[in-house]
């Protein structure tokens, strides 16, 4: 089965196409110092990039992971999202909070997609 690789990097790839199913990574914005809502937007506007690269849509998403800083931004990140899913093809879903690797990310966001 092929597998092929989007945006390699010397740590990770941005996304990986393994047959049918394409695996998004996490996702967190470019811009540190933005509000919540900003924040989540980004991520999302990035995996739409990341799954048309890999030749799928958020129509095919299976499972997203959502890791916020402060459990406190969930209301203000769910506004945002129901704005970008797809309400007939909706995934399955985890929300987590923890630490992100720098304290003003707010948000960082995961992808598995069929393809």
């Amino acid at each position: 089965m092929t597998i092929t690789r989007f945006q390699p990097g010397s740590r990770m790839s941005a996304a990986v196409r393994h047959g049918d199913t394409v695996y998004v990574s996490g996702q967190v914005p470019d811009d540190w110092n933005g509000t919540i809502e900003q924040q989540t937007r980004e991520c999302l506007a990035t995996i739409d990039k990341l799954l048309a690269e890999a030749g799928t849509d958020k129509s095919k998403a299976v499972f997203v992971q959502v890791i916020l800083n402060s459990i406190g931004d969930f209301a203000a990140m769910n506004a945002e999202y129901d704005k970008w899913i797809d309400p007939a093809n909706p995934p399955a879903r985890a929300c987590i909070e923890a630490r992100l690797a720098f304290p003003n990310i707010k948000v960082e966001i995961i992808v598995t997609a069929a393809a």
